[in-house]
Parts: structure tokens; C-alpha cells; sequence
């Protein structure tokens, strides 16, 4: 069973981002506020948890917790400000859209950038150790998931509605083949090789 809270003098809200590691579609994150006495034994990391369940949960958490908010940095601002940037100014646009404002922020992760009046915590896997993490977890996902499946819509051949925007072989495939899209992220500056494919990502 997961944990409830890092700590229990101050409301406390807790954050994840979705999306991080993808060639295109934007970065999600999610904040969530959920009540003192909040348990669900399946409720985990949503990277272990089938699409079906993230689904439900996803329900059940916006209906019991106490606030909510999800929010996005596109692949433009992406490449802008960098990814690991990017993803936590998604938290912060999450915070900030929480109709009720935290004392206090777990944060998935061993970094973030501080938010201006909240003090944090990064927790190292934290949406396997505590439910208000993991719940940000399944909504920064599902969030995302629904959104590249809509773009999936305009570039079929980039396989969206699967991967995700994730750099699939069938991805990187498409991307030699059909070139980039408005969504594709551009300042990756890593060798893409798969058996023997190489894509050459750079700023």
C-alpha cells in the first residue's frame, strides 16, 4: 500500500509529469490534492498499470480528491526551454491551476524547479511510494495518451494512437520516411539507432 502523505501538518499536493522521454506531442503533468483517509490498493506508478485500469482509476481520482489540475508545455516550448525544464514548468502551470492552493508539494523525482511561494520534496520514484503522486502519475498519462491520440488523427502513419509519440522503431521509421511534423520535438541531439536505423536528431 502506498503512503498517504510525506508529512501531516500542511495540505500537501502531489505531482508527476507524462511524456518526458517522447519525439513528439507535448509534456503533461497533473497536481492532485487527495483527502487524509485516501487508500486504494491498486492505485500505483501508471507506467505498471494496464491502460483499462489507468482509465478507471483516472475516474475515481477525480471524483474523491479534494483538487485537481492537469496542464502541458508544448514541443515548441519544449524546445525552447529544454525538456527537463518544460517539465516542470507543466507542474507549475498544474499547480497553479489548482482550485485550491497546497502548502506543500511532493514531487516525482530527484529534481524541481522551486515554486515561488510552496516548499517541495522530491521523492526518487515517488509515484510508487505515495497515492497523491501516483494518482498525478495516472492523470498526466491519460491526459496525454487522449491528446497524441487526437494528433494521431492528422499523421496516422506516425502511429501516435500506439506509441504515444514514444521513438518506436515504426516511429522512427516514419520519421525517415515522411520527414518531421509540426508536433515532432527538434532539439534532441542524440543518434536514433535501432537495427541498424540511424536518425540524426539536432539541434
Amino acid at each position: 500500500m502506498l503512503l498517504a502523505r510525506y508529512q501531516h501538518e500542511l495540505l500537501e499536493a502531489g505531482c508527476d509529469e507524462a511524456g518526458r522521454g517522447c519525439l513528439a506531442g507535448p509534456v503533461f503533468a497533473a497536481a492532485v490534492i487527495l483527502p487524509a483517509d485516501f487508500e486504494h490498493e491498486l492505485l500505483n506508478d501508471s507506467k505498471i498499470i494496464p491502460e483499462e485500469l489507468r482509465y478507471a482509476l483516472r475516474v475515481e481520482i477525480e471524483e474523491k480528491a479534494i483538487a485537481f489540475a492537469i496542464a502541458s508545455v508544448d514541443n515548441v516550448e519544449i524546445d525552447e526551454i529544454n525538456i527537463l525544464n518544460a517539465s516542470f514548468l507543466a507542474m507549475h502551470r498544474a499547480i497553479e491551476k489548482l482550485h485550491l492552493q497546497p502548502a506543500f508539494l511532493i514531487i516525482d523525482g530527484n529534481r524541481f524547479n522551486k515554486h515561488a511561494t510552496i516548499p517541495h520534496q522530491c521523492v526518487v520514484k515517488g509515484d510508487s511510494k505515495y497515492l497523491s503522486i501516483a494518482a498525478a502519475s495516472i492523470l498526466a498519462k491519460t491526459y496525454r495518451d487522449d491528446y497524441m491520440k487526437q494528433l494521431a488523427a492528422e499523421h496516422p502513419e506516425y502511429d501516435w494512437h500506439s506509441n504515444k509519440g514514444y521513438g518506436t522503431l515504426k516511429h522512427r521509421k516514419s520519421i525517415l520516411a515522411n520527414g518531421y511534423t509540426p508536433y515532432h520535438r527538434r532539439t534532441f541531439n542524440v543518434s536514433l539507432i535501432t537495427d541498424g536505423l540511424m536518425i540524426q536528431v539536432i539541434e
